[in-house]
């Protein structure tokens, strides 16, 4: 196949995954007028639309739909096998993670140079993206905090979200905190995305009525550890992630009690990149790390 062809089959398939002409450029670094130009040379071979161009939409049509489902797993090949060529090859090779925020700064970072020291020939380009979001498209793997497992993907269940009490050192030493039932007289932090968690957590510890009746709200997990640091109130962090703060004595655990949600991290890839060797060596060393015990 010339090598137009393929140029234009991939462009086909990042805007069938995205429904974007702009955001399949983002992902293949082209102008989006590159993308549609592709796509209509490939439309024009074929002699039939792949996509309805709406106002402010693609959609995919039964052509479309049934091109994508034969061509995806063809180009993940063609990458696996370029990928196996590199390594043999000792080239250095790009593999792109996306990964929540808080989970790459406070734990995935800490180990990197491992997978760094033992995986010479691979750049690892880390993203972050939003809790609850589904896997990137564009990146080879992902991280990801969901309730269930990403459909469509071959997944990796790591470990499940435990939530913690914890505030600065100074606040548990000004306040009798030690029991559950302290903490509702305490100024409380709150974030957005879970805003029943103090709610649950009460009733976990079998205290009633448990709502928070002082709290501040924030929306990112690093805000809420770094408020809770800052003596602003007592927080629920994730447990696992939150190590490095317990061990460095920046915050402490005032009281027992733990809150298993029904979040969980996933790693997640595409099925087709099982195939790719750095792929399955990233898996492999994510899952030993962070796999359940």
């Amino acid at each position: 196949m010339r090598e137009g062809s393929i140029r234009g089959l991939r462009a086909f398939c990042a805007a069938a995954r995205h429904l974007s002409f702009k955001a399949a450029a983002a992902e293949l670094c082209v102008t989006p007028s590159a993308v549609s130009h592709q796509v209509k040379a490939l439309e024009e071979r074929l002699q039939g639309a792949l996509f309805e161009r709406r106002a402010r939409s693609l959609v995919l049509t039964h052509l479309g739909t049934e091109l994508c489902a034969e061509v995806q797993p063809l180009l993940h090949e063609l990458d696996n096998v370029a990928a196996r060529f590199e390594q043999r090859l000792g080239r250095r090779r790009a593999l792109r993670i996306s990964v929540t925020p808080f989970f790459a700064s406070e734990l995935l970072v800490q180990h990197l140079h491992e997978f760094a020291d033992s995986h010479r020939a691979i750049d690892l380009r880390v993203e972050t993206s939003e809790v609850g979001a589904q896997p990137a498209s564009g990146c080879d793997a992902s991280i990801v905090l969901l309730p269930a497992p990403p459909p469509g993907m071959a997944v990796r269940p790591l470990f499940p979200l435990t939530l913690a009490p914890a505030c600065s050192p100074q606040l548990a030493a000004e306040r009798p905190l030690t029991e559950p039932r302290a903490l509702l007289d305490a100024p409380l932090i709150v974030h957005n995305r879970r805003p029943r968690a103090w709610h649950d957590w009460f009733a976990r510890m079998r205290v009633p009525n448990g709502q928070p009746r002082r709290a501040t709200h924030f929306d990112s997990s690093f805000a809420v550890a770094r408020a809770a640091e800052r003596g602003l109130g007592v927080a629920l962090l994730p447990v696992t992630l939150s190590d490095s703060w317990f061990a460095s004595g920046a915050l402490v655990r005032p009281c027992a009690g733990e809150l298993q949600t029904v979040e969980r991290y996933f790693f997640a890839h595409r099925p087709e990149a099982a195939g790719n060797p750095d792929v399955a060596a990233l898996r492999d060393w994510i899952t030993t790390l962070f796999a359940v015990g």
